[in-house]
């Protein structure tokens, strides 16, 4: 059957894959902003690439029992979203939460595939975790649930096959105890993870690279306006490793990093959050409390805004950087009101489609996460080829080829997104992400 519209083919979408709204939400971005491309070249169209790529080329969920300190059994899912394989085996992290489900890591792998296609590394797209909450469990507690997750796991994953990485709820701690478990089963030391400590094969600057990734990328986009973070005010959302990364690469670049934010609400510091605030970041983590709220009994020059998200503050720049639509319509016309010049996702679809339109419409610089965010599994594939070669690169090094990455990612958005003085990024990342795998499918047969 051929679709005549966008509209047509969201309901079979819908139709096959219900009560999977973030799923809906990823593949209507893209197949909108795909949709005229394709009627302009009837290869892909003849060849079914779109209803191909929007089905995974395997899903896999799993029981994963294990016991508590108190001895008693506990029950969590587990799942592995094979997606698409067409340029390189499955790439993307593991996520440990209790709002992990399936329609959610559909959304997540689906948009693996078009990021790891922008980096230009050979790298498929795929996605995993479980329902397992990770907070306020004991390190033994933690050990016992990896174990588990990981003998059903080993047998699906493997260098040339699939490597997971670390995502929300899963750090060095778990992925220690994930690689750990899949090096006794197999009996073998091989690069199947990513975000690995360094004394055992990871890659440095692998925790700070996504922030790192989303900077550079901004740093390109204000460049195509004569600006810079030089003196700019940055908004950053979230605490964890990308807000950390991005607040690091904002200072170095000149900027100041006015708010940072968690569930509980976010603070406004109009000093900045530099130096040892920064450092201060990890000790909030590492808590595992996830709340943000005790900066301000460190730092008297915050203040703490309980409930609220931090898009309301004035600033030039925001970097969202927490989690997927944490940033709506309203969010939006506050950033437009307050003069803000971009937005730029550091997390995996954190702009709600209706705060998308608001910022396109009003012609400010936006990049969507597929692009913007791949500066972590950009890393994770430089540490792929260091285990391949069995040896390590420098610091210089690795930023080095990050930072080429993120300005090939953005030159490509530019070539496909451009329409007269504006460039669409959204369009650009999807068009440009497409293609490489479309065509490799093609080349591949009917598979």
């Amino acid at each position: 059957m051929s679709y005549s519209s966008v509209e047509e083919f969201m309901q079979m979408v819908i139709a096959k894959n219900p009560a999977e709204k973030e799923y809906h939400q990823a593949v209507h971005e893209v197949v909108e902003f795909l949709w005229d491309f394709i009627q302009k070249n009837p290869v892909y169209k003849h060849h079914k690439i779109l209803e191909r790529i929007i089905e995974p080329e395997r899903v896999i969920i799993f029981r994963v029992p294990w016991r508590d300190d108190r001895g008693n059994i506990q029950v969590n899912r587990g799942f592995r979203i094979e997606f698409n394989s067409a340029i390189g085996p499955y790439k993307g992290g593991l996520r440990f939460h209790p709002s992990v489900n399936l329609g959610i890591l559909k959304f997540l792998g689906f948009e693996q595939v078009f990021k790891n296609s922008l980096t230009t590394l050979p790298m498929g797209g795929g996605k995993g975790g479980s329902d397992f909450d990770p907070k306020g469990k004991s390190d033994n507690e933690v050990m016992s649930f990896c174990q588990s997750f990981m003998t059903e796991l080993f047998r699906h994953i493997g260098p040339n096959t699939d490597v997971p990485a670390g995502d929300i709820g899963v750090g060095a701690r778990e992925i220690g105890y994930l690689f750990g478990q899949y090096k006794r089963l197999k009996n073998e030391f091989t690069g199947v993870l990513t975000g690995k400590s360094l004394n055992w094969g990871g890659s440095l600057i692998r925790p700070q690279a996504t922030g790192f990734g989303c900077v550079y990328f901004a740093q390109e986009m204000l460049k195509t306006r004569g600006e810079s973070f030089k003196g700019k005010c940055v908004a950053i959302s979230g605490f964890g490793n990308v807000a950390w990364g991005a607040a690091l690469k904002v200072n170095d670049l000149g900027g100041k990093v006015v708010t940072l934010s968690g569930p509980d609400g976010y603070i406004y510091d109009p000093d900045g959050v530099s130096g040892e605030k920064i450092d201060y970041m990890l000790e909030l983590r590492a808590t595992n409390d996830d709340v943000v709220a005790p900066y301000v009994s460190k730092f008297d020059s915050a203040e703490f805004i309980q409930g609220k998200r931090p898009w309301e503050v004035d600033v030039d720049i925001a970097l969202p950087c927490a989690t997927q639509n944490e940033l709506d319509k309203e969010d939006a016309e506050n950033l437009v009101k307050n003069s803000c010049i971009c937005v730029c996702e550091g997390a995996n679809m954190p702009c709600t489609p209706e705060a998308v339109e608001v910022l396109l419409n009003n012609k400010l610089l936006y990049a969507p996460g597929k692009a913007a965010n791949a500066g972590g599994v950009a890393v994770s594939g430089l540490e792929m080829s260091q285990n391949s070669m069995r040896l390590s690169w420098t610091r210089e090094e690795v930023d080095s080829k990050l930072h080429g990455i993120m300005v090939s990612i953005h030159e490509t958005c530019v070539k496909y997104g451009k329409d007269g003085d504006f460039v669409n990024y959204v369009k650009g990342a999807n068009i440009g992400g497409f293609i490489k795998v479309a065509d490799s499918m093609i080349d591949q047969g009917c598979i």
